[in-house]
């Protein structure tokens, strides 16, 4: 069965300290998080109670403690730490994440990186 609810967080920011290069690890820079949980929230919905659900407010602390947390290399590792935390609340089934990163080093003009992967329960 495919769970078709979701709950979506947009525009976490917080510090990170990750990056290849040492003065990314030195000086951080910002990173935006935005997170898709797929999660069935029906019996929530029907009794109106929160230990149903998923504490969508838990889930952005969290999220933001991992980008704040130790440092990588790799956005893709990020991402990975991150679905992984989400992933640890019973009711998410299957998890989004992109990891932008607007100050990337990157030397011709450019918007934003991002990365953006599922991964699922199981």
């Amino acid at each position: 069965m495919t769970v078709a609810d979701r709950v979506a967080l947009h525009g976490l920011r917080a510090r990170g300290h990750h990056g290849v290069f040492a003065h990314e690890r030195a000086e951080g820079q910002p990173f935006v998080v935005d997170l898709v949980l797929h999660l069935d929230t029906r019996a929530a919905a029907a009794d109106d109670d929160l230990a149903q659900t998923v504490h969508y407010g838990v889930v952005a602390e969290e999220a933001v403690a991992v980008v704040e947390g130790e440092p990588v290399d790799l956005i893709e590792t990020l991402a990975e730490r991150i679905a992984a935390q989400c992933l640890r609340h019973s009711p998410v089934q299957q998890v989004e994440v992109t990891v932008h990163k607007p100050d990337a080093p990157i030397t011709v003009p450019f918007d934003d990186v991002t990365i953006t992967i599922t991964r699922s329960r199981g």
